[in-house]
C-alpha cells in the first residue's frame, strides 16, 4: 500500500522527495490499515460471550457512540454518532461490545445505509432481542468537501427490527429517548 501511495502522490504532481512528503506513503499506509481494520477483525473476538442471562425486558439503549467510516465512494470519511437500543429477550449484551460492533462496521469503506442496518442485524442476531433499533447522524466530507459543498447537511439513517419496527410504542419510546 505504501508505493501505492508513493504512486498517487506522483500522479497528484508532487515531489516525493520533498521533506514533508518523504515519510507521508508510510504515514498513510498506516492510517488506511486503521481505518478498514473492520475487515481484519473478527466479530466472535469482539463479542468475547459477553451475551448475559437476563431477565430484563424493558428498553436497552446506548446511544451518542462516536463513530466514523469511510465513504466507498471517494474514500472521505464521514463521521458522526449512533444510537442504538434493543428489546432484551432473555439475554442482555455487554455495555462495551454494543460500541465495539459499531466500530466493526463502521471501519470498512461503507454507505451509511448499508453501515445502518449491518449494525441492527448483527445486534439482533446475536441477543435474539424482541426487536432492534439504530439510527446513525452522520456529516460526509464529500458533500462538504467536494461536488455541492454543503457544510451544514447530517444525514439520518434509521433500521428497526421486530418489535421496533412493529410496534409504534416501542419504536416511539426509543425515537424519544435518544433526543
Amino acid at each position: 500500500m505504501e508505493s501505492l501511495y508513493k504512486q498517487l502522490l506522483v500522479e497528484i504532481g508532487e515531489d516525493i522527495d520533498r521533506e514533508g512528503l518523504k515519510e507521508t506513503p508510510k504515514r498513510a499506509a498506516s492510517a488506511m490499515t486503521f481505518l478498514t481494520k473492520g475487515y481484519r477483525e473478527n466479530l466472535n473476538d469482539i463479542i468475547n460471550d459477553a451475551l448475559f442471562v437476563s431477565d430484563m425486558s424493558e428498553m436497552v439503549i446506548v446511544k451518542d457512540i462516536e463513530m466514523y467510516s469511510m465513504c466507498e465512494h471517494h474514500l472521505l470519511p464521514f463521521l458522526g454518532t449512533c444510537h442504538v437500543g434493543y428489546l432484551p429477550n432473555g439475554h442482555v449484551l455487554g455495555l462495551s461490545k454494543i460500541a465495539r460492533i459499531v466500530d466493526y462496521f463502521a471501519r470498512r469503506l461503507q454507505i451509511q445505509e448499508r453501515l445502518t442496518s449491518e449494525i441492527a442485524h448483527c445486534i439482533q442476531s446475536i441477543t435474539h432481542a424482541r426487536g432492534v433499533a439504530v439510527v446513525v447522524e452522520a456529516k460526509h466530507l464529500c458533500m462538504m468537501m467536494r461536488g455541492v459543498e454543503k457544510q451544514n447537511s447530517t444525514m439520518t439513517t434509521s433500521v428497526m427490527l421486530g418489535d421496533m419496527k412493529d410496534s409504534p410504542i416501542s419504536r416511539n419510546e426509543f425515537l424519544n429517548l435518544i433526543r
